[in-house]
């Protein structure tokens, strides 16, 4: 378990003011609803007076948090102040009503499950102890609880049974809070980087379209400066002083003209790179790329692509399969061997290599994001696993299955991408 993962200690953790005043009014209203209820419906003694001052002042820090407080979010400190008064208050009004014999006393971990989900584990434990404390001071000290003309006495098993039980609840909802949010977090800021990735792959994509346009539309200005460039040397003729500038301005010129058809010329490669292809090709222009800035082998095996499905390049294939490709490239000792599998119903791409493998300790997890193994052999290279996920959802978005495993021949790791041929037509 990473623990800096558990306690949040990274992250930005705040509260949105709206949030926190919708709670605590519907907790205000509940109060004062209950109490006038109790007390003139019922007819129930209790210190109504004090109770409803207790509220009233509630209801004043409420008002001032809604009205003067015009900050969005509200920072861990302050957040945690407000919940901190909000579990005094009702301890209070638990302590003119009965107690912890009252039925509304669970309600005390609400604060503490509340910031355990928004905000840091340095203020959810706070508040876990003070509501501890509060639950112990009301056990042994408390007024009746109202409705009972005569004193009745809880047995003290029963009253020891509803103090184990809150304390239980608080433990268990706060570390659900906690890991819940945790998760949501982590896996929100991994599809947002997921999102920067593709508008990147695609903006690169355009580009090439707009240089082309570029190349057609600077085309006809260049040849229209050329033309009357030489013409005007023409007219001035070989000995005047602006001769050698109008030569420059020529070959300048054809300069520019020379690097606008380079570009219309890859523009037209890039098309083609970009439109239909097959895995055997795909592959082939990715190993090429980790060929010029690795000495490692990569082996490519086709013999039982049978089928040789085409089908269209898009950023999501080219990044996801290119990332397991550098992983392989990255912990491999020296051999990785990628296979070509294919038939009527599937195409598979299998890559190996002769590394360390996937640790033992997150082999049932590889795919998620931010895991971190203990292992020492690959500590020294390993990172966050935020690559392996997004290479994995970019894949699984274009209907790939994924599976992760050890490689029978060379060892190491051994990743599997295949999808239904169906998804190509």
């Amino acid at each position: 378990m990473n623990f800096t993962t558990l306690f949040r200690l990274k992250e930005n953790l705040n509260l949105d003011r709206k949030t926190l005043v919708t709670l605590r009014w519907i907790a205000l209203i509940g109060q004062l609803a209950a109490i006038n209820i109790v007390y003139f419906i019922l007819q129930s003694d209790f210190p109504i007076i004090e109770t409803h001052l207790i509220i009233l002042l509630g209801i004043i820090t409420n008002t001032y948090l809604h009205l003067k407080i015009k900050v969005t979010q509200l920072k861990d400190f302050y957040s945690g102040v407000f919940l901190l008064y909000d579990l005094i208050q009702l301890g209070i009004l638990l302590y003119l009503t009965g107690g912890i014999h009252n039925p509304f006393s669970f309600f005390l971990i609400i604060p503490s499950i509340v910031s355990s989900t928004f905000l840091s584990m340095g203020t959810t434990i706070i508040l876990g102890f003070v509501t501890l404390g509060i639950l112990i001071m009301i056990t042994f000290f408390h007024l009746p609880l109202p409705g009972a003309e005569v004193a009745f006495v809880f047995p003290e098993y029963y009253v020891i049974g509803i103090i184990i039980s809150i304390i239980i609840g608080l433990i268990f909802l706060s570390y659900f809070g906690i890991r819940f949010s945790g998760e949501t977090k982590k896996r929100s800021d991994a599809l947002n980087k997921l999102q920067l990735i593709l508008s990147k792959e695609y903006e690169l994509e355009s580009l090439g379209g707009q240089a082309a346009a570029a190349a057609h539309s600077l085309g006809t200005p260049l040849a229209t400066i050329s033309v009357v460039a030489k013409e005007l040397k023409k007219e001035i003729g070989e000995n005047s002083k602006h001769t050698k500038d109008l030569d420059l301005l020529i070959s300048q010129t054809k300069r520019c003209s020379d690097i606008l058809k380079k570009i219309s010329q890859k523009k037209i490669v890039d098309d083609k790179f970009l439109s239909l292809t097959t895995a055997e090709d795909l592959l082939e222009e990715i190993i090429k790329s980790f060929s010029e800035t690795s000495n490692k082998i990569i082996d490519l095996n086709s013999r039982k692509d049978f089928n040789k499905i085409k089908f269209e390049r898009n950023p999501e294939i080219v990044y996801g399969i290119r990332n397991f490709i550098g992983n392989a490239v990255k912990f491999s000792k020296e051999n990785i061997i990628i296979s070509i599998i294919s038939d009527n119903q599937t195409l598979s791409i299998c890559i190996e290599d002769d590394g360390p493998g996937f640790p033992v300790d997150i082999i049932k997890i590889v795919g998620e994001p931010y895991i971190k193994s203990k292992s020492n052999e690959i500590s020294s290279k390993s990172g966050t696993g935020l690559g392996t996920f997004l290479g994995k959802t970019l894949l699984e978005r274009k209907g790939a299955n994924l599976k992760f495993g050890k490689a029978k021949k060379l060892g190491g790791a051994k990743v599997s991408i295949s999808w239904p041929v169906v998804n190509f037509k």
